[in-house]
């Protein structure tokens, strides 16, 4: 090994390119013309297709004054539109908690038969599209699927009512507490979970003094993606929904009937209460998402010294 490059292992990173050879500098770094200019084209692609259309919303939502606009958000339909889609995210969100933290903990500290199959059901939602979801729903539970006759026969009702929605969206929404929170407790590994045991504790001190503590920023950062996704969800819900105006119209349900009816003051109105919804999950997910990765690489580096 030639003395330029034992300079270059050990000295900091722009100090090594110095001393590396040409041919190494080339292939590690690139022309400051070339940096700018995919700095531009990536500053152009969020500009044209996340800043302008952001700021469309607000001005357009505002464009008739704020008499207008709050009239908008406020009228019956609007608010029993704001009321479906809380109602739907309240109850789909912790039912998705208690199962992405089972399955996590499932597959990430114990090995058993179909753990695989387990893994690609969780992927199932990311692979289907959700107007597919919604139809199963109705194959299954509308009036001419498997449970219709049965349904009707004890007056109860899923399709074009509240429950189809709130399954549409469990269904559209499980897997992201899970996926956040399988590979941080791969990390992390089992041996604060074997030493607990060993010191005496049970399965549920266990897992409540030592394994929730270790996830809480992943199973935030989860909750945040599944309550951001289930109250914008669309497709699935608009299949299952059946667009009854006042009753089973969800946020972005009540605002494709606004912009149908060339209703664009108020449409834009009510789509300015989902960009804030966004804004906020953005901001959350930033902050979170630090500490995910903080917390993942004081698990590897403990892995490591382990």
């Amino acid at each position: 090994m030639s003395a330029s490059t034992v300079s270059a292992a050990v000295l900091p990173v722009p100090a090594a390119q110095k001393l590396a050879p040409p041919d190494v500098a080339r292939a590690t770094t690139e022309p400051v013309w070339v940096r700018r200019l995919l700095i531009t084209l990536a500053l152009l692609f969020l500009s044209l297709f996340l800043f302008v259309p952001l700021v469309s919303v607000f001005f357009e939502a505002f464009k008739k004054g704020w008499e207008v606009y709050v009239a908008a958000i406020t009228e019956a339909d609007a608010v029993s539109a704001i009321w479906l889609t809380l109602t739907a995210a309240v109850i789909a969100v912790p039912l998705n908690l208690v199962f992405g933290v089972s399955a996590a903990w499932a597959i990430a500290k114990f090995d058993f038969r179909g753990k695989s199959v387990l893994l690609t059901m969780i992927d199932l939602p990311f692979s289907v599209s959700p107007v597919i979801a919604g139809l199963i729903y109705v194959l299954v539970f509308g009036l001419q699927g498997w449970f219709g006759e049965w349904l009707m026969a004890h007056d109860m009702k899923v399709i074009f009512a509240v429950p189809g929605i709130v399954l549409a969206t469990i269904f559209v929404t499980f897997p992201f507490v899970a996926r956040e929170l399988i590979p941080l407790m791969q990390a992390q590994g089992q041996e604060q979970e074997e030493a607990a045991r060993v010191l005496g504790a049970s399965g549920w001190q266990t897992f409540w003094k030592v394994t929730l503590p270790n996830v809480k920023w992943g199973l935030l950062y989860g909750v945040i993606l599944c309550n951001a996704r289930a109250m914008g969800e669309f497709g699935a819900v608009s299949v299952v929904s059946g667009h009854i105006r006042g009753q089973t119209n969800t946020l972005p349900l009540h605002i494709e009937i606004l912009y149908n009816e060339y209703q664009f003051a108020a449409s834009f109105a009510v789509a300015s209460l989902l960009a804030s919804l966004a804004l906020v999950t953005l901001v959350l997910k930033y902050i979170v998402e630090r500490r995910v990765h903080q917390q993942m690489a004081q698990a590897q580096q403990a892995g490591a010294a382990a």
